[in-house]
């Protein structure tokens, strides 16, 4: 049988940082506290009154997408109603832009709050919608840690950026 292999370069810098035990500055607040003209290159797709959309860097499927409030908090509780209503509205959007742009046959939707519970970035709460189809998952992420992704994450980018004040999108 011959040798093949699939690249996943991306994936060299979660490597490297998972072996590091330390606190690091908090993506959710540094990336929109940045000016919105580095939007693309911190992969922010939308920026909304009270929260934002970010694809996640290290994706389980194309077109994972975070949503957070611009807060620095920690749990949903302490999230006050108006940014919670505001972070369900765009979860719905990003169904819906997703939906339109790959046809997942599903989503997982939901929060990882605090590392016991699989949190990245615990400090800071987040909404991850992963977009889901029948038949992506297969040996690799359990035999090699690798997850084979169709598209790159710039492509993601120009796929879903500005796609939230389209008329399909509301």
């Amino acid at each position: 049988m011959a040798n093949h292999r699939i690249w996943a370069p991306w994936r060299l810098k979660y490597v490297k940082d998972a072996s590091k035990d330390v606190e690091e500055e908090c993506i959710f607040c540094t990336f929109p506290g940045e000016d919105a003209g580095s939007d693309e290159a911190n992969l922010i797709v939308h920026r909304g009154e009270r929260c934002f959309v970010i694809l996640n860097k290290f994706p389980y499927t194309n077109g994972h997408l975070m949503v957070a409030p611009f807060e620095h908090v920690a749990s949903l509780p302490d999230v006050e109603s108006e940014t919670v209503a505001e972070m369900m509205g765009l979860a719905q959007q990003a169904m819906r832009i997703l939906e339109s742009t790959y046809s997942p046959h599903g989503y997982n939707v939901g929060f990882n709050q605090g590392r016991v519970a699989g949190a990245g970035v615990e400090h800071h709460i987040h909404m991850h919608i992963v977009p889901r189809w029948g038949g992506d998952t297969n040996f690799m992420p359990v035999l090699a840690d690798t997850r084979v992704m169709p598209q790159t994450l710039e492509q993601s980018y120009e796929a879903l950026a500005g796609r939230f004040d389209a008329p399909d999108a509301q």
